[in-house]
């Protein structure tokens, strides 16, 4: 091997360090019909042009977590992050069939899904214990953030030292009150985003890449 092909390994054995260093394994958590789906497919369509996973309105569409890799994230600031998104099912403090006989389903496919629903925050959990080393918690803006279930993974979040990003959604709805989730959780950085519309995207790409680099 001559002095070049050495000299080309060293330098490409120093970049997969380096990629490696900078690399994170971010999850999307939150509650069920937060826009999680809707926030992780933005992100990975405006750094890739793909989509994560499909959305809907009938709660936890998301029943198994979904990860795509190597989602390059470049800021406003010129900072870039490499990192794996997880899309994670709805977090809830109680699963009923009963909420999936409203959206018109039959019983035992409400019942199935419940099911498969009570998996995947076992699996979301999981995840957040094993594997994940970043939070993305998205909330939606519409509602009450002094929910139990946002106050209960907030609370595991920090006993895990995660960092963790707050995304307050939905913006773009009439009713949005973004304002009462940065009052809620004022030790955390709060970024408000309408992940259907692409509203501060940036921004959000720029504490990104601070918080989790």
């Amino acid at each position: 091997m001559g002095m070049f092909d050495r000299a080309k390994k060293r330098f490409r054995r120093f970049l997969q360090i380096l990629f490696r260093r900078k690399r994170s394994r971010i999850g999307i958590y939150g509650p069920p019909n937060a826009g999680k789906t809707t926030l992780a497919n933005r992100i990975v369509r405006d750094c890739s042009g793909d989509a994560i996973g499909p959305v809907s309105e009938i709660p936890h569409e998301t029943r198994r977590a979904r990860r795509r890799e190597d989602v390059v994230i470049t800021g406003a600031n010129g900072n870039t992050l490499t990192l794996d998104i997880v899309d994670t099912p709805g977090v809830t403090t109680k699963i009923d069939y009963h909420e999936f006989l409203e959206y018109g389903l039959e019983q035992n496919e409400a019942i199935s899904r419940a099911r498969e629903a009570t998996e995947g925050v076992a699996e979301a959990m999981h995840w957040l214990r094993e594997d994940i080393n970043g939070v993305i918690y998205v909330m939606d803006s519409t509602l009450d953030p002094f929910m139990q279930v946002n106050i209960m993974m907030v609370g595991i979040i920090e006993s895990r030292d995660l960092p963790v990003v707050i995304v307050a959604n939905k913006t773009d709805l009439p009713d949005a009150a973004p304002s009462r989730i940065k009052s809620a959780f004022p030790q955390h950085p709060v970024i408000m985003v309408s992940g259907l519309e692409g509203t501060n995207m940036s921004e959000l790409y720029d504490i990104m890449t601070e918080h989790f680099g």
